[in-house]
């Protein structure tokens, strides 16, 4: 029988344990402790338990003292036998920073992440972000890949980290719906799963967003890149097909998280 939670009440910032949710910056939750070691903090009661469902690990909670037979209630509950670090929600705002969001905070074991072949295999649609460094951005494409059908999310080494803390609240735990994997090698690799690449580009060669040449091909990877500087040049000119999206009243683009909502809407496998 699984042990109930552990609810260790604290009264000043340096116990022990609760390092990962202060003095810990998020490349340090990465790289400082060793891989099989390496955490991440998830936030709101709803989003810990979507991480849960979808088989993460929780290694231990901080939670505001008013919350433990309330909100979170039922995280702590799911969560077994791992500490809950508790006190008043002036310790723990100061301990965290800023204010928690519905008093609580989880953190979690990184997963072993799946390969490229293993997210491209049975895939039809992907979305390939490309130097997307804005924490927000990446949590809402990631919200627009679980909701339209994408299947599968490969970022470049300069974007964002998707487990993030604020990556994670704003996608509201669809990064751990859509698997997703780094992509060191250059974008064309794709074509041997089958992908043709999809630049979301402005250029004078970009097709339409709706064009029935994209809505034809089987297998398709779209590439979004940073707001701003937009996509480097050879990824635009190595790319199967560059596209846009029609833009009225003069204005030349969408943000990158709106812009791939649209066409992850558009290009969506299986229209009918």
């Amino acid at each position: 029988m699984e042990k109930d939670a552990e609810i260790i009440e604290i009264t000043s910032l340096d116990h022990p344990g609760v390092e990962v949710y202060s003095s810990l910056t998020e490349a340090q939750l990465r790289s400082r402790l060793s891989p099989e070691k390496s955490i991440f903090i998830a936030e709101s009661p709803k989003v810990i338990k979507v991480a849960l469902e979808a088989g993460y690990s929780p290694v231990s909670l901080l939670c505001e003292k008013r919350h433990i037979s309330g909100d979170a209630a039922e995280i702590i509950s799911l969560c077994g036998s791992v500490p809950v670090y508790t006190g008043t929600r002036e310790l723990l705002a100061s301990l965290t920073g800023y204010t928690l969001t519905r008093g609580v905070l989880c953190a979690m074991k990184r997963p072993v992440l799946k390969t490229i072949p293993e997210i491209c295999s049975g895939a039809s649609r992907l979305a390939v972000i490309d130097g997307v460094s804005d924490t927000t951005n990446i949590g809402a494409i990631f919200r627009s890949a679980a909701a339209l059908g994408v299947d599968g999310v490969l970022l470049t080494p300069t974007s964002c980290d998707p487990l993030n803390r604020r990556s994670v609240r704003v996608s509201m735990g669809s990064v751990f719906l859509v698997p997703w994997t780094w992509i060191d090698s250059p974008l064309q690799s794709l074509h041997q799963y089958g992908f043709k690449t999809v630049a979301l580009a402005l250029t004078e060669r970009s097709l339409p967003i709706d064009s029935p040449l994209l809505e034809i091909e089987p297998k398709l990877a779209l590439i979004l890149g940073t707001e701003g500087d937009g996509l480097a040049r050879d990824v635009i000119e190595d790319a199967d097909f560059t596209a846009r999206i029609p833009m009225s009243h003069n204005v030349d683009s969408l943000n990158v998280a709106a812009a791939s909502a649209v066409a992850f809407w558009q290009l969506r496998k299986n229209k009918s």
